[in-house]
């Protein structure tokens, strides 16, 4: 089983790269993020998902680590292949990803090419579930730290505050902020802010840290 390659980049194309590992060329397909990394000619070193079947074998890279186990994690979706998978990260970091997961936010996934509403509904069901569980993806406080904010607790299963929150999200995207956006800048205030910030002061900060 190959887990990594390093070597030198021989070919690129839309979904994929030649890696020349000592005259061996690997076919590797790959996102369109990990894709922009390289360059003909210049070393790269990939972390490798390889999928074996009967009728093929194929590798699939990532620049890091954490873009293969969001690979791994989105293909145990129901109706998300390797090609679905590829084309969702080609269109949205890790950060991004659990950010539209937590945010619940269609929008942010219907953008890859073959998921739509349906499908991305469905994604976000699943992973959210997943990631809520032990050992798992960082929680909302930890994404929104990521961003900038200070370290701090969001009360999000305290009822007030949950719904403080729900209120100034739904107000950004009425604005015409994209939810995953709107859900980021309203945790990161309330990370800052404390639980008992009400709407209209979280949405005055979100609005204001947006601005910038």
């Amino acid at each position: 089983m190959i887990a990594r390659l390093k070597g030198l980049v021989d070919s690129i194309a839309t979904d994929s790269a030649v890696i020349d590992v000592n005259g061996v060329g690997y076919l590797v397909h790959a996102p369109r993020r990990t894709l922009d990394h390289l360059a003909i000619g210049q070393p790269a070193a990939l972390h490798i998902e390889t999928h074996v079947r009967e009728d093929h074998i194929h590798l699939y890279g990532f620049i890091d680590a954490e873009q293969r186990t969001w690979f791994r994690r989105l293909t145990t979706v129901q109706g998300v292949g390797a090609k679905v998978a590829l084309a969702i990260l080609s269109v949205a970091e890790p950060e991004a990803l659990l950010l539209a997961i937590l945010a619940q936010d269609k929008a942010a996934l219907v953008r890859a090419d073959g998921v739509g509403p349906k499908l991305a509904a469905r994604i976000l069901a699943e992973l959210k579930d997943r990631i809520d569980a032990p050992q798992a993806v960082p929680t909302a406080a930890a994404a929104a730290s990521v961003n900038g904010a200070k370290p701090g607790s969001v009360p999000a299963g305290v009822p007030a505050a949950a719904a403080a929150r729900d209120d100034a999200i739904s107000a950004l995207v009425n604005l015409g902020y994209e939810r995953s956006e709107a859900f980021a800048a309203v945790t990161r205030c309330q990370a800052e802010l404390g639980g008992e910030a009400e709407v209209g002061e979280l949405l005055r900060t979100a609005l204001k840290g947006l601005a910038r």
